[in-house]
């Protein structure tokens, strides 16, 4: 294989998975020091492509070309060898060993007969990572990095494998504004030596950082073009099918009772330092409090706490006049909490589990679905049908694993279960991580739904815009401690911004 890859392309490529056509006819090209963004909505095959690609699956019909020679990768490691290497959505990184270590698994150079040599692997990412300014400690323990520095390793070891095509599945979704803003011009200087396909619903960054798009609905290519050409609005047009018009919360104030109040509560964190120090916040009926902060200033922990997924240890939660504090999960969601983790695949599903029991974890119990501790079947079965029609979730059908599906569609299932189960509270972590603009447009309206209805909300998010459109107050978080509650018109990115940076105004 010659060092570049000057031409990389997939002509006609299909793909079928049993009930559902993944890949339909689908051709694209990218060359040498591109950026192509690939979009398109949850479930319209952007994943399986790029699957196909690095050989995690076998195409049924159509060819891959490098350099206009046809090639096939029957597993990653032949991609690797073509100079092609992916970033996934989900990082493929073991916690409890360090950065060197986890490079050192897939680097086979370092590897002597009945001896590793780790003192190269060593050397290797730190040439890696000085050179691309991807700045990492390779001593670092995974476990001790924020998401942020997780990624530059996921990127170091893929660079240090010999990657000169890259592939990054959304790469940003789970990043703040400031390490999103960091990758962007971190990905436009290695342009000059690398090419790019990466996927991603952020439409502001597919046109600060791509020279082309396209765009794929129900495994097909509906729209290619030059990212210059197309503001935001119109390539969300493209990719949904109407215009996307987010909506805001402009209604009135409901003067709800406080249903949520927390009193000088302090959480320790993994690590044993005060997470939460001291920290207060109420919460009405009838309104959504947004809470602002950079990744890692406590809002983990605060939504486990309140949960009972965390000791509490000192302060007071007090939800509908009973103190939660260091109470089962089992109890706060009987006592009708609504939760939306972070963690969708870990403490938001069940991944082996049908879909269609997912959806009535929290309820299974409950006499609309089972009796005398039989499930009832058919309702459990239309329940799942109706919830997959109105939220829109892309599955041959709802005895699928809910592990099987795509991250956008894995969150639609969460917020399905937790919207539509008469929560009296919801706590939303990140409800629209991951998610096409058009989910985030029919999310944000159930959320507004929600207030209209009485019920509290609180909205933890590091999406801005989506904290200043929902809420009706904003408190912004910062080392453990609410730092100051903005009203709704108080709100901006600026005021935001340097309140989550510390700076009491």
């Amino acid at each position: 294989m010659e060092d570049k890859i000057r031409l990389l392309s997939m002509e006609h490529i299909t793909k079928r998975f049993p009930g559902v056509l993944a890949s339909d006819d689908i051709s694209i090209k990218v060359k040498e020091g591109e950026i192509l963004a690939l979009v398109g909505e949850n479930g319209a095959g952007k994943t399986t492509l790029m699957n196909i690609l690095m050989g995690i699956y076998q195409q049924d019909e159509g060819v891959i070309k490098i350099n206009d020679k046809e090639v096939r990768f029957h597993g990653p490691e032949d991609a690797f060898k073509a100079g092609i290497g992916m970033v996934h959505q989900q990082y493929m990184l073991v916690p409890n060993m360090n950065v060197t270590e986890n490079v050192a698994l897939g680097y086979k150079k370092a590897w002597k007969p009945f001896k590793l040599d780790i003192d190269s692997v060593r050397k290797r990412v730190v040439e890696v990572s000085e050179h691309y300014g991807l700045y990492v400690n390779p001593d670092a323990y995974i476990w001790q990095l924020s998401v942020g520095e997780q990624q530059r390793v996921e990127l170091v070891k893929t660079l240090c494998l010999g990657a000169k095509f890259l592939i990054l599945d959304e790469p940003t979704s789970a990043l703040t504004p400031q390490e999103t803003d960091e990758l962007i011009l971190l990905l436009k200087k290695m342009k000059d030596e690398l090419s790019i396909i990466f996927i991603s619903h952020k439409l502001n960054e597919v046109k600060a950082l791509s020279d082309n798009f396209t765009i794929l609905r129900h495994g097909k290519v509906v729209f290619e073009g030059k990212t210059s050409d197309y503001a935001p609005s119109e390539i969300a047009a493209k990719m949904t099918g109407h215009e996307v018009k987010l909506p805001e919360n402009k209604e009135k104030d409901m003067n709800g009772e406080v249903v949520l109040s927390l009193k000088d509560v302090c959480v320790k964190s993994d690590r044993g330092f005060l997470a939460l120090d001291h920290f207060n916040l109420d919460v009405r009926a009838g309104e959504i409090v947004g809470l602002a902060g950079v990744s890692g200033n406590g809002q983990r922990e605060l939504a486990e706490a309140i949960n009972g997924l965390r000791s509490v240890e000192c302060g007071t939660i007090t939800f509908l006049g009973e103190d939660l504090a260091n109470k089962s999960p089992y109890y706060v969601i009987d006592h009708g909490m609504g939760y939306i983790p972070e963690e969708r695949n870990i403490e938001g599903i069940v991944p082996p589990f049908a879909i269609r029991e997912n959806f009535i974890l929290k309820d299974s119990d409950k006499s609309k679905f089972s009796q005398f501790k039989f499930l009832k079947k058919k309702v459990i079965n239309e329940n799942a049908e109706t919830l997959r029609k109105d939220f829109d979730i892309r599955c041959p059908d709802t005895a699928t694993s809910a592990g099987s599906l795509s991250g956008g569609n894995i969150q639609k299932v969460i917020l399905a279960r937790e919207i539509t189960r008469a929560p009296k509270f919801l706590i939303a972590v990140y409800p629209t991580r991951g998610l096409d603009l058009g989910a985030i447009e029919f999310i944000h309206e159930q959320l507004l739904k929600k207030r209209r209805e009485g019920i509290g909300i609180l909205l933890i998010s590091e999406e801005l815009d989506e904290i200043i459109n929902l809420s009706d107050r904003v408190a912004v978080i910062y080392k453990g401690s609410i730092q100051k509650v903005l009203k709704h018109n108080e709100a901006t990115r600026s005021s935001l911004g340097i309140l989550m940076a510390g700076v009491k105004e």
